[in-house]
């Protein structure tokens, strides 16, 4: 119990840092441009973001026109960035809590509602890795798989599966859009809230035997759930638990450190991205930056529309609704996609919103 006191003091002092450097965020210069300096930091004022959010209200996707063709990467930035991030986090620990990180029985705060708590039960205690399931993997290439609309005709499914890497969001499905968006799945995140969503929160045997078989598919990938980040999915990850030792699955299974998001976080805010929560895809891009000397990014689209005005759904997978600018989401969708746009133009990481070329 000390011990769990004593993290939860070092991640107290990591926010008030946080809070103190957003307040010198806050005071920067009115009419900084967006750049990359010289270390590789990524800066953009409060001024310039607010600006732009209207832009993108009046005139749509239309400003972040960008061309893939003639696309190089920048290695030299690549190194600066992964530098820079490693100040903030050890991507290699963070990207998972291990067994010995805690015992059955221990009580812990949730990361976003620290009045709320949670009991480590022996199935969840059973299932962390015994050392991070990304201990000195490196990796050439690799595809960050985002599930926006914008992925569907887009005939990406060869080339995303050519990566040597590839991580994919929130379980969703793959094989009934296996051209758009390939099939290969190395490393796939599960957000609780997944098991109602798109498993009728395992009312019924059917909806159970669907999800067994959809990790079933995943064999030794993989599979992250942030399970100490807010209360209300705890009884979900129950339940996926027990039906991964019942089954026997060969799935990997990773729960993200309890100050992860925060450190995330501190590093795009102490370099003037105002994020509120970052988004799962931005996460994955964050971590990414560890093990992949190469990022290629698709299905990030944070806008109803593309470029030619066609209607792009949230979701390729499905018809549920997302309000981009609304102030009530915990994240900032359109103003990390302008940060990765800007990543992409430098050569820092290659973001892929059209067509694939055929390979």
């Amino acid at each position: 119990m000390r011990s769990i006191r004593k993290r939860w003091t070092i991640c107290t002092i990591s926010l008030l840092l946080i809070f103190y450097k957003t307040k010198e965020i806050a005071r920067t210069e009115e009419h900084q441009e967006t750049q990359l300096i010289g270390d590789g930091e990524l800066c953009l004022s409060r001024s310039l973001v607010n600006s732009s959010d209207k832009i993108i209200r009046k005139a749509g996707s239309s400003i972040f026109q960008h061309s893939v063709e003639g696309w190089k990467i920048n290695s030299s930035l690549v190194l600066e960035i992964r530098k820079n991030i490693l100040r903030f986090l050890d991507a290699e620990r963070d990207v998972s809590v291990v067994k010995s990180s805690f015992k059955p029985g221990d009580v812990i705060h949730y990361v976003l509602d620290r009045r709320r708590t949670l009991n480590i039960s022996q199935d969840l205690h059973s299932l962390l890795p015994e050392v991070s399931p990304m201990k000195n993997r490196r990796f050439k290439t690799c595809a960050v798989v985002g599930n926006s609309g914008i992925l569907l005709d887009s005939e990406c499914g060869k080339e995303i599966d050519s990566h040597n890497f590839v991580i994919r969001c929130n379980l969703a499905p793959v094989v009934e859009f296996a051209a758009d968006v390939g099939t290969k799945s190395d490393f796939i995140t599960m957000n609780p809230s997944v098991v109602q969503r798109a498993f009728g929160g395992f009312r019924n045997e059917s909806d159970r035997e669907k999800f067994v078989h959809r990790l079933s598919m995943l064999n030794d990938s993989v599979l992250w759930i942030p399970a100490f980040m807010v209360k209300g999915g705890e009884k979900h990850v129950e339940w996926v638990n027990a039906l991964i030792l019942k089954n026997k699955l060969k799935v990997r299974t990773a729960y993200p450190s309890l100050r992860l998001i925060h450190a995330v976080r501190g590093y795009w805010l102490t370099n003037k991205v105002p994020i509120k929560r970052p988004s799962t895809g931005l996460l994955m891009y964050t971590l990414a930056t560890r093990f992949c000397d190469e990022i290629h990014l698709y299905g990030f689209w944070p806008f109803p529309k593309d470029l030619n005005g066609k209607a792009v759904k949230y979701h390729y997978y499905d018809d549920l609704k997302y309000r981009y600018f609304s102030n009530a989401s915990p994240h900032r969708m359109p103003l990390e996609f302008k940060t990765l746009n800007v990543l992409h133009n430098r050569g820092a990481l290659k973001l892929t919103t059209g067509k694939c070329v055929k390979q």
